[in-house]
């Protein structure tokens, strides 16, 4: 089961993409993240949990408390957009 937790130690700038997840450090795509939003926007995800989701509006210089594997292109607007680990 995927957890949260308050801290992180790895973070990396997020492109999205319709059809690849975000990559971690190690080279495996599937270790789930929360997300930094730089500019606000509307943000559409991939959750771990499998959930293909729009966040309308997210406000810029916010966290999204949400495990998520991707961030796509089609229906994001939110730019600045930082992968936590």
């Amino acid at each position: 089961m995927a957890y949260q937790k308050l801290q992180v130690s790895r973070a990396a700038l997020v492109t999205p993409n319709d059809n690849a997840n975000i990559t971690y450090f190690g080279g495996t795509n599937d270790f789930p993240c929360v997300l930094y939003i730089g500019t606000g926007g509307n943000l559409r995800v991939m959750t771990a949990g499998g959930d293909d989701v729009v966040f309308s509006n997210v406000l810029g210089g916010t966290t999204l408390p949400v495990q998520v594997i991707r961030v796509y292109a089609t229906n994001t607007t939110a730019s600045n957009i930082v992968a936590m680990w």
